[in-house]
């Protein structure tokens, strides 16, 4: 990123230098990011503020020296490939600053979806890009990650009032948990991520930081396994039926024991048939097809462009119901219309009526 001079104006550094426990202290360079862990269910009282989960890539921006870079969760350089998301930084009213947010890519109904970004990212597009900005970590020569979250969050959208797209200013919600996870997940985002409101900024995963899924659950065909070992499983691979055909829908490889990975794996075994059952062609030199005779429960996220499962976890193994079978033709099916008949005749008898015995209670069938 070609480097930009600097005009030393930046009306947030009086806010910055403000905060509670804001101390000054040089460009620190990447920051490890603080990482939320994952809940089944989102907490609620004032302690919590809410934000909608994105679907993307997590990204640090940062300005320094009048030259912008944005690396990836892992410290990656990835400027040139967020090429537009580092041109609009320079224009930020600050000398230097480090933000913590989400680079995404929205569908035609505006739902940040994965998929297009990573097509985009193979393509070298960047004009659909957006980076949803949610923290701010330093400004201008003070660290103030020991500062709560909610004031930071504060002196960030301060500083981006103006922002040019595509930096956007993520919003928090002062509402129940449960109330917004609700919400989030009827507009199809990817879930919501709970902060403690008054929490510094901690490198890693911790306690503080609160995401719950949006899952699905769904039942799969089983149509093969990755075996691990003479009796183990790494994973099972899916398949469901589109327009009438077996088709491919991803793996599972999580959400079981050892234990029930051998008994999984016992059912498997005895299963296994040379050629794929389903009705494409795939090529996976680790698996072993099987009868598609059991359907796997699975929770996920979502499903690719491609319809295959995103982030699943396995609940349990199910036989598949037996098919039904087609009328019989030919030969029989007079026969059976005959049969028919007769039951119908023998309906319209008269039924004779039970033998009583003792008190006038009928006598109980044996059926």
């Amino acid at each position: 990123m070609p480097p930009r001079k600097s005009t030393h104006r930046s009306p947030v550094r009086f806010i910055a230098r403000t905060l509670i426990r804001a101390k000054p202290a040089p460009f620190p360079g990447f920051i490890v990011p603080c990482l939320a862990t994952l809940k089944e269910e989102p907490p609620a009282g004032p302690r919590w503020v809410h934000e909608l989960k994105l679907d993307g890539y997590r990204a640090q921006a940062s300005f320094h020296d009048a030259r912008a870079t944005v690396y990836s969760r892992r410290g990656n350089d990835w400027t040139a490939r967020f090429g537009s998301i580092g041109a609009a930084l320079q224009h930020l009213p600050a000398n230097g600053f480090i933000i913590d947010g989400e680079v995404v890519v929205p569908d035609d109904e505006g739902r940040p979806n994965f998929g297009w970004l990573q097509d985009d990212l193979a393509e070298g597009r960047t004009d659909r890009m957006l980076y949803y900005a949610f923290d701010l970590l330093w400004l201008d020569g003070f660290d103030i990650r020991a500062a709560p979250l909610v004031d930071r969050k504060r002196v960030l959208a301060e500083l981006l009032e103006k922002a040019p797209q595509p930096i956007l200013y993520s919003e928090h919600f002062e509402i129940e948990g449960p109330a917004l996870y609700d919400q989030a997940c009827r507009l199809g985002v990817e879930g919501t991520i709970s902060k403690v409101r008054d929490a510094p900024y901690r490198s890693g995963r911790g306690e503080t930081w609160i995401k719950v899924k949006c899952w699905q659950r769904r039942k799969f065909v089983v149509v093969g396994f990755v075996p691990e070992s003479s009796a183990g499983i790494a994973a099972l691979r899916l398949g469901e039926r589109r327009n009438g055909k077996l088709m491919y829908a991803g793996k599972v490889g999580t959400g079981w024991d050892r234990a029930a990975a051998a008994d999984i794996r016992r059912q498997m075994d005895a299963l296994v048939r040379k050629t794929s059952p389903l009705d494409e062609r795939l090529r996976k030199p680790d698996t072993l097809w099987v009868e598609p005779r059991y359907e796997a429960d699975v929770a996920f996220a979502d499903m690719t462009d491609d319809r295959l499962v995103r982030h699943p976890s396995f609940h349990g193994l199910s036989l598949l119901p037996e098919p039904r079978m087609p009328p019989p033709r030919g030969r029989l099916a007079p026969s059976l219309a005959r049969a028919r008949a007769a039951r119908s005749d023998a309906s319209l008898s008269p039924r004779p009526s039970p033998p009583r015995t003792g008190r006038g209670s009928p006598r109980p069938r044996i059926r």
